[in-house]
């Protein structure tokens, strides 16, 4: 009896052995896709900037390989819009050079089609105000050297009562793909109650089989935290709800979706939804702060102003090329909040990666009243020793050759300065 025990306990113990052996051999052969942070080319920190959750089950459509630019009818039109604006709109971003910095979506939202669908089920623009139809609309769009977009829903209706495409996925991304659609915003309203991870992924199926490649933007509202399962299924998803035209607004905005950082990156982002700037909401001190931090949190930058009559001031924000070119480097990693303190944490420094081993860094000042902001070489990643010259992206200058341990800015309420970090000694923390 007693060797027959001992006989099966070392078999069992074989078994089990055989089986770990088995899971290790599986889980080293699934190779996940690693962000370009971690591809051998760049020296992470991650401890401070992790990109651990990046690459899973990527979309890997081709696009968006840097956040997506652009312009959308919604938060200065809503639903006031027609075939009229959308081609002045698309003669200004040319003529404004807003386009040749990167500004190439002309995306309409909701309103544009009939209240119902016609006698064969497709959709169809409306008739009084986009009477050449979205064919006709994209043509003209399109010979100006820019991409358009169209609004649809994942649920019964639009959030304006328009007909929805839940369960007409494949009519609507054929008809999009035989007018030349290049991107689509699929909304959340009136979805029935059915799990958001079931009705985004058939319109995602509907657009690859449509043959026409589309920019396939998820505006869930961060209702089932998307960065948890929109990778492979869409290019960009909202993580909050709609942003409006205040501080208080855009500074929660900010904040919640910086809780995503890991997972965005080349063909996925994290979208905390379109740009205020130029609305006359806010100050221009924060319409600048609003501007650098969706660029260092590398959002999708979608200008919602009026472009035809932009103001000076909105237009200097928006054509900042230097922070422009932090949003769309190649390295792709999502700035984030690195340090606060101060009352209710109102001193901010949010940082993030660059190619090249640099980091954009914004000192940020949340607080009522002047203040002085300063970042600790160790809350970058950086040793205290590490010797950086300092960019200022709004400035246009270099205002430090040599600077060690620490820098510091004197700023308005509310006010950013963005730079860029370039250490002459690449001495990172491994900490």
């Amino acid at each position: 009896m007693a060797n027959n025990t001992k006989n099966y306990a070392m078999g069992l113990l074989r078994a089990i052995m055989y089986i770990q052996l088995i899971s290790v051999a599986v889980i080293a052969a699934r190779v996940l896709p690693l962000h370009p942070y971690m591809n051998g080319q760049e020296k992470p920190n991650t401890h401070i900037f992790d990109t651990s959750n990046y690459g899973i089950l990527q979309l890997g459509n081709g696009l968006a390989r840097t956040p997506q630019m652009g312009w959308n009818t919604w938060n200065f039109f809503g639903c006031d819009i027609s075939e009229k604006v959308i081609k002045e709109t698309a003669d200004a971003l040319v003529s404004t050079g807003l386009s040749k910095l990167g500004y190439t979506y002309v995306n309409i939202d909701d309103c544009w089609s009939e209240v119902s669908r016609d006698s064969e089920g497709q959709l169809v623009p409306d008739s009084e105000t986009f009477p050449s139809g979205i064919k006709s609309l994209a043509d003209y769009v399109h010979s100006k050297g820019l991409k358009i977009g169209i609004y649809s829903d994942a649920g019964a209706f639009t959030c304006q009562v328009r007909p929805g495409s839940l369960f007409h996925e494949s009519d609507d991304a054929k008809l999009w793909a035989s007018w030349g659609i290049d991107y689509l915003k699929y909304d959340n309203c009136f979805n029935l109650g059915i799990d958001a991870k079931k009705r985004y992924p058939p319109m995602r199926d509907a657009i690859n089989a449509s043959g026409h490649q589309m920019f396939y933007s998820l505006c869930e509202w961060g209702s089932s935290d998307p960065a948890l399962w929109a990778g492979n299924v869409g290019n960009s998803w909202r993580t909050t709800d709609d942003i409006n035209d205040t501080w208080a607004s855009m500074t929660a905005i900010a904040d919640i979706n910086d809780k995503w950082a890991s997972y965005a990156g080349p063909g996925g982002w994290n979208d905390p939804d379109m740009l205020e700037v130029g609305n006359g909401g806010m100050t221009d001190e924060e319409y600048r702060a609003h501007f650098s931090i969706w660029a260092l949190m590398k959002s999708p930058l979608i200008i919602g102003c009026d472009v035809r009559n932009i103001t000076a001031e909105a237009f200097a924000i928006l054509s900042n090329e230097e922070v422009i070119a932090v949003n769309q480097d190649s390295l792709g990693i999502q700035g984030r909040k690195v340090d606060s303190y101060g009352p209710d944490g109102c001193y901010q420094v949010w940082a993030g990666p660059l190619s090249g081993q640099r980091l954009a860094v914004v000192l940020w000042n949340r607080c009522s009243k002047t203040g002085t902001v300063t970042t600790k070489w160790a809350s970058l990643g950086l040793e205290s020793s590490t010797s950086v010259s300092i960019r200022d992206l709004w400035k246009h200058e270099y205002v430090s050759e040599n600077k060690v341990s620490s820098f510091s800015a004197r700023l308005k309420p509310h006010a950013c300065e963005m730079y860029i970090f370039t250490p002459s000694t690449l001495s990172h923390s491994a900490s």
